[in-house]
């Protein structure tokens, strides 16, 4: 009896110090992460920014999130991705919806731009371990037709916004638009109310309050 409680005692406590191994270990690595993205090590931040990206390709949707916005969420590529700021860009398109009887549009490209663009930019801002971009462009692509009769994308939505403004925002309670408006989001209108094309600036971003960026790195 008294062997079988000693035994027991050794196999509990090897248990416990196998865990306080592993968990000793994941402090060590978050660590090592944290140190190497306050020096600037470029590589690791292009690193991590990726792994979280192509986990939220393999996320299942959220429930309130629409599915046409989830798909702008998955289809997002990184452009480039800095010390200090992350350049990325995806695409939208108008949502459609069956009202008395016939497909009629519910959302144009423009309010699904922004909506895109409120999601990821909390993302980028907030949920990228160990990163803490102080600046986020997101730039929205969507299809047109050209004279030739050929399908072209073309950005009509620009949005360059800081840290400071992403503090600003109510994440919970503002609704998407208003957010995009609030972190700077830039596009143009023609007569009708409807998104013209807009070149997005590549350059922007790379420059922060204090100076030009310290370095880039093209994330294709």
């Amino acid at each position: 009896m008294q062997w079988g409680i000693g035994a027991g005692l050794i196999i509990v406590l090897l248990v416990f110090a196998f865990f306080a191994f592993v968990i000793f270990k994941e402090a060590q690595t978050h660590r090592f992460w944290r140190r190497k993205v306050e020096e600037g090590d470029l590589e690791m931040i292009t690193q991590l920014v990726q792994v979280e990206v192509e986990h939220w390709r393999a996320e299942r949707p959220p429930k309130e999130i629409p599915a046409s916005v989830w798909q702008g969420i998955q289809a997002m590529e990184l452009v480039a991705v800095g010390r200090d700021f992350i350049h990325a860009s995806s695409s939208a398109a108008p949502r459609f919806a069956t009202t008395d009887g016939a497909r009629r549009q519910v959302s144009s490209a423009l309010n699904e731009a922004k909506q895109i663009t409120a999601k990821l930019a909390e993302r980028l801002f907030y949920d990228v371990p160990h990163v803490r971009a102080d600046r986020v462009q997101l730039d929205i692509y969507t299809t047109f037709q050209e004279s030739a009769g050929d399908a072209a994308q073309r950005c009509i939505l620009s949005t360059l916004a800081r840290r400071s403004d992403a503090a600003e925002v109510d994440w919970d309670s503002d609704p998407p638009d208003t957010i995009a408006e609030m972190l700077g989001a830039r596009y143009d209108l023609d007569e009708g109310g409807v998104a013209l094309p807009i070149e997005p600036d590549t350059e922007a971003v790379r420059i922060s309050p204090d100076g030009p960026s310290d370095g880039s790195q093209s994330a294709s």
